[in-house]
């Protein structure tokens, strides 16, 4: 096979599992090839396989840089009508993040302002929100909807999201959020919104194809695990993978409520219990931690890491990015977050945007750099790994691959 491009003079952090000699899968000095958008050829420069090499048509010298897999950020809200800056200075003030909920804010402010904003305006605002995280070597975001709470807004913004995946160099997998908050127009009747989540929003959007999983907020100020249960036989019958917001405020048993439905991820799960943690690892499900909304929220309860370690439990990092619990725009502060509050290392943080981040979207064809995978690529100028989540506010990002086309590339140095 003929090689489209070739990455040389770089060192690699492949994340595959097992590989190389160090937690990141490092190959120094490695060579890169690329073929019809995946990767054709990795391993040490010095076993590249000559005639190969001679007659592929571009030659990258990165100038003994790193190359790691485009990051993927896959827990997002990123689109969204307004902000919530004034209720970050009521929790400042003392108001928690339930009692700000339950007295109309929260969520419900953010409906009121999406919905009042067309698609084009939407799209308009969530473009630069998108090109910061681009900005940082993201190839993948997963967007969720939940700012609608009706069928109309929640197509409105499922279809601003598809629509940024076709007009933004990057890929976007959608989830249906529609169990996200109880719209006021359903105040005292939840069960009835319940029933328009699965009866009527869930077969539209499937048979529009605009979601590829479903998620809930099974919470005390939102949704029960027996309502839960219901939008997930719904998401069943649309053939629609599921996911869910697990205890983030309480313990409801949401993590073993993922795990009873092969959830790709619970997301979250401060207040997850060792058996939520056990359940979790039997099954596959992703643990989806988003240090953002715990540092804004100034929670305290930590997330079982231990207890996630010990039953296998791979591990996802994201931004979370939304305008109320987490108005983060950078991926690789979430990194830092991540090792600083979680105490991850930098290794798992970093398996955290790329491999495990891919599994919790289910997306199989990237998230580590190994033969047939995506070239999915993102250049680094570090001196080593770790300095991606050690750096707070820096942006080394000097190169950007997506199916084996630049979509940014800066001179390496």
């Amino acid at each position: 096979m003929r090689w489209d491009s070739l990455w040389v003079n770089v060192s690699a952090a492949t994340m595959a599992p097992g590989a190389g000699a160090d937690a990141y899968g490092g190959i120094p000095d490695a060579a890169i090839a690329v073929a019809n958008g995946k990767i054709a050829w990795i391993g040490p420069r010095a076993e590249l396989p000559a005639e190969e090499a001679r007659s592929t048509r571009h030659v990258h010298d990165c100038g003994g840089t790193w190359i790691t897999p485009g990051l993927i950020d896959c827990h997002t809200h990123l689109v969204f009508g307004g902000d919530r800056a004034g209720e970050f200075e009521l929790r400042l003030g003392g108001a928690s993040y339930e009692e700000i909920a339950r007295a109309g804010g929260g969520i419900r402010s953010t409906v009121a302002a999406t919905r009042a904003v067309g698609e084009d305006g939407l799209f308009a605002a969530a473009v630069p929100r998108l090109r910061r995280l681009l900005g940082e070597g993201v190839t993948t975001v997963e967007i969720k909807s939940g700012y609608g709470l009706d069928t109309a807004n929640e197509m409105k913004m499922l279809r601003v999201a598809r629509r940024l995946g076709r007009e933004m160099p990057v890929d976007v997998a959608t989830t249906f959020l529609g169990a996200h908050a109880l719209p006021p127009e359903y105040e005292g009747r939840q069960g009835a919104y319940v029933d328009l989540v699965c009866d009527e929003m869930m077969p539209r959007i499937a048979a529009d194809k605009l979601a590829d999983a479903t998620d809930a907020f099974c919470e005390k100020i939102a949704f029960t695990p027996a309502e839960t249960e219901r939008v997930f036989a719904a998401s069943a019958r649309a053939g629609i993978p599921v996911k869910l917001h697990a205890d983030q405020l309480s313990d409801l048993g949401g993590a073993a409520l993922a795990a009873r439905h092969k959830a790709l991820s619970a997301e979250h799960l401060e207040y997850t219990s060792e058996a939520g943690a056990a359940a979790m690892g039997r099954a596959g499900t992703v643990a989806v931690l988003l240090p953002g909304a715990f540092f804004v929220l100034r929670e305290t309860k930590l997330p079982p890491i231990a207890a996630l370690r010990q039953h296998g439990v791979p591990i996802a990092i994201a931004s979370d990015c939304n305008p109320g619990s987490s108005p983060a725009l950078s991926l690789l502060l979430m990194l830092n977050m991540a090792c600083t509050l979680f105490r991850l290392t930098p290794a798992e943080a970093l398996a955290g945007v790329t491999r495990n981040a891919a599994r919790a979207l289910g997306m199989g064809d990237r998230g580590t750099l190994e033969v047939g995978k995506r070239a999915d690529l993102a250049l680094w100028r570090i001196g080593r790994p770790a300095e991606l989540a050690y750096w707070l506010g820096g942006n080394p990002c000097i190169g950007v691959v997506r199916r084996g086309e630049e979509v940014a590339m800066a001179e390496a140095a």
